[in-house]
């Protein structure tokens, strides 16, 4: 044939040879490995080496890794870790499969046992890309048998346990990695904080589920002491089966210390995961400040409590959501949100009171609430060295307050008590690193508004407190109703504005040792009341008015002033003045907050002549809780002898001369009373210096004699000299 081979007659010429077996596979491979891009080469490479790995590790179980771990952790954690026994680290296919067996991580040189940990058995199952990326190491499956965990804070509050590293790092908060399953056996945990006096131990046992739902039943019960309260707990955490799509760990707890419950029910994402948990809050008992102690905070003492509130954690907040439940005889509502910002406690809370009892309000400034309990109103008074006491001296918690700050809005609408015209309080508490603020602490009072700035600087020692209090121009007949005053008829109004500040942990203390001003401004107005002109024992106005049926026409006041300067926690009079149509009321004396000890008397001089005028003081005297109002004095009863004795001697019709009053009262300037000034600075009308409203001292008469308001030695204060014109009866 034309067109075949003559070299190779048996094939075609148009048949070309081909390669054949391994070599020609490798090559096809080769010319097929160098079209793929480099990027996609370098990228294979990548993944074949991983696969590798992996291939080795799950083959060999990662047995040969053992030493590298032990040495790794040693120098990351800085302290001694050892496996003792069978070890394992690898993919399992995709989850980090961990196994050890006696396996310990020794504690650091101050703690009190040896070991921070340890375990016959630790076997987990750990999401890789955890280690790499989040906050919190995510443990899908944990097993741990005969193991102890040992978590304790030094004695000065500075180091833990738990943090690794350098032995002079800052004890940070315990952050529990996320379980979501568990199979514990044989397992405790131990915790000791000095500081807040908190020791507890706890054991942990897995017990197979009765409700086919869930797989185990993590049990725990333990003991321990707060404060040297003893108190117990147990509770359970119901696992979830896997065949069960979407199922949540289901817990419950039950915690006792003394006549104090706490009980937590509801569903957790994971064993150990509060993140978006869906749980309940029920505490019960006697003072709710005994539940904050486990807090490491200090609120006020209350009385029997009950509240049950919702509670979940979202990010770095606890929420206790619809707050519901009462203290005392008293309602409570709101929420309440407790984080760790730069590890530091914060709580915020917004709560609101629709009723709050008056018994309620005592502890809320130093009052013990079992007191009050079992008294009522007479649980606010003591006896100290033979006298009552009012003021209360409960401590401030200095050390309490340094451990968290606090922001928190609380609203009341009502207070039930008798005699107590009080609403629509509103407080706004902040507490900055023991810098305790109430600004502003407002409250409806009678027709008037009440406005004040409390701050209490614990940073330092003694605790400072600073008093600025303000009321509002308020209608006089609604305030000083229960004390006769008639609302019908009485248009006069009453201002004030307390400013102190002392030095003390309690409220007495802070007192005694105030130095600042109270005073009482009185505007133009009217006032009646049935005994107005017995304060003034004008005898011959009373009776002039009650006979010629006048006793109801209001007195009308033009201005009035009670002010006192206090110096030390005493006191005194700067000035009482009040300036009436036919009458200038005058005060003197003081009071004391060291011993609560009242040494006050009041006199009127008329602007008339009065043919009946006792013209002597009344005395108020006693302590705060036993005050005393002496109407008769010893000078309207010496007068009245000497009225017996010119009627004998002379006639019956000298008699009246010693209650004459020549009427001879000069007439306020209102400006310097109206802004509240001292008595150095009162006018008469006329523009003279008064000579009749002391000098701001306690002295108990005009000639010097200063036997006011004593110390709590019993003594009176230092001697001073006056200079006046005519003697103020009385007491002075």
């Amino acid at each position: 044939m034309a067109d075949a081979d003559p070299l190779r007659p048996d094939h075609p010429a148009s048949e070309v040879l081909q390669p054949r077996g391994a070599l020609h596979h490798l090559h096809r491979v080769r010319e097929g490995w160098r079209k793929i891009p480099w990027p996609f080469r370098i990228l294979l490479w990548i993944v074949g080496i991983i696969f590798a790995l992996w291939l080795i590790l799950f083959i060999t179980k990662g047995r040969f890794l053992k030493h590298p771990f032990e040495r790794f952790l040693t120098h990351r954690l800085e302290r001694p870790v050892d496996v003792g026994g069978d070890f394992q680290l690898y993919f399992d296919p995709v989850t980090i499969k961990f196994r050890a067996e006696q396996m310990t991580v020794a504690n650091t040189n101050w703690a009190s046992r040896p070991d921070f940990f340890r375990a016959d058995l630790i076997d987990s199952r750990i999401a890789p890309l955890s280690l790499i990326f989040g906050d919190k190491y995510k443990v899908r499956w944990l097993e741990l048998r005969n193991a102890a965990t040992d978590l304790e804070w030094s004695r000065d509050g500075k180091s833990n346990t738990w943090t690794f590293g350098d032995p002079n790092r800052k004890g940070e908060p315990f952050n529990l990695p996320l379980i979501r399953r568990a199979l514990l056996a044989g397992t405790t945990l131990r915790y000791r904080d000095p500081r807040m006096q908190l020791r507890t131990d706890i054991g942990f046992e897995t017990v197979k589920a009765q409700d086919t739902r869930f797989a185990s039943d993590v049990r725990f019960s333990g003991t321990g002491t707060m404060r040297d309260r003893p108190f117990t707990l147990r509770g359970g955490l119901l696992s979830p089966n896997e065949t069960v799509t979407g199922g949540k760990n289901s817990l419950a707890l039950h915690a006792e210390a003394g006549a104090t419950i706490l009980e937590v029910s509801g569903t957790l994402p994971g064993a150990t995961e509060i993140e978006g948990a869906d749980l309940r809050v029920i505490t019960h008992g006697p003072n709710l400040a005994r539940l904050f102690d486990f807090l490491g905070v200090a609120i006020p003492e209350t009385r029997t409590y009950r509240l049950a509130s919702a509670l979940t954690k979202q990010g770095g907040e606890w929420r206790f959501t619809h707050l519901k439940g009462r203290f005392g005889d008293s309602d409570l509502t709101g929420r309440l949100t407790v984080s760790l910002p730069q590890n530091r406690l914060l709580l915020k809370a917004d709560l609101a009171t629709q009723t709050l009892d008056i018994l309620d309000v005592g502890p809320f400034i130093g009052y013990n609430p079992q007191k009050l309990e079992a008294q009522g109103a007479k649980g606010t008074i003591s006896t100290v060295g033979g006298t009552p006491r009012i003021l209360p001296d409960a401590p401030l918690r200095i050390e309490a307050l340094r451990n968290f700050d606090a922001r928190v809005k609380y609203d009341v609408r009502r207070i039930r008590a008798e005699h107590v015209p009080i609403s629509n309080i509103g407080l706004t508490l902040a507490l900055d690193r023991s810098l305790l603020t109430l600004s502003p602490l407002t409250f409806d009072m009678s027709g008037g508004h009440v406005s004040s700035d409390i701050g209490i600087n614990a940073r330092g020692h003694p605790v400072h407190t600073r008093y600025d209090i303000r009321l509002s121009p308020t209608p006089m007949g609604k305030l000083l109703a229960r004390w006769g005053v008639e609302e019908s008829g009485t248009t006069g109004t009453i201002k004030a504005r307390v400013q102190m500040a002392g030095l003390g942990d309690t409220l007495h203390d802070s007192l005694s040792t105030s130095n600042g001003r109270i005073a009482v401004i009185l505007p133009a107005g009217s006032m009646w009341t049935r005994n107005i002109q017995l304060s003034e024992l004008d005898i011959g106005t009373f009776i002039t008015k009650m006979f010629a049926g006048k006793l109801k026409k209001p007195v009308q006041i033009n201005c009035g002033l009670i002010a006192f300067t206090v110096r030390n926690g005493v006191a005194a009079a700067d000035p009482i003045i009040i300036d009436t149509q036919k009458n200038v009321l005058l005060g003197r004396g003081g009071f004391s907050f060291r011993n609560e000890s009242l040494d006050l008397a009041f006199r009127a001089d008329g602007k008339k002549f009065s043919l009946f005028s006792g013209q002597s003081p009344v005395g108020l005297d006693g302590y705060f809780a036993r005050p005393h109002i002496d109407v008769i004095s010893p000078q309207l009863i010496a007068r009245g002898g000497a009225a017996a004795t010119l009627g004998i001697v002379v006639s019956p019709l000298a008699s009246v001369l010693a209650f004459v009053d020549i009427g001879d009262a000069k007439s306020a300037a209102c400006g310097p009373v109206l802004a509240g000034a001292t008595a150095a600075a009162q006018r008469t009308r006329g523009g003279k210096i008064r000579d009749d409203v002391g000098h701001g001292t306690t002295a108990k008469d005009e000639a010097g004699k200063d036997e006011g308001a004593k110390d709590e030695a019993g003594k009176g204060n230092t001697k001073e000299k006056k200079s006046q014109k005519k003697k103020f009866l009385g007491i002075f």
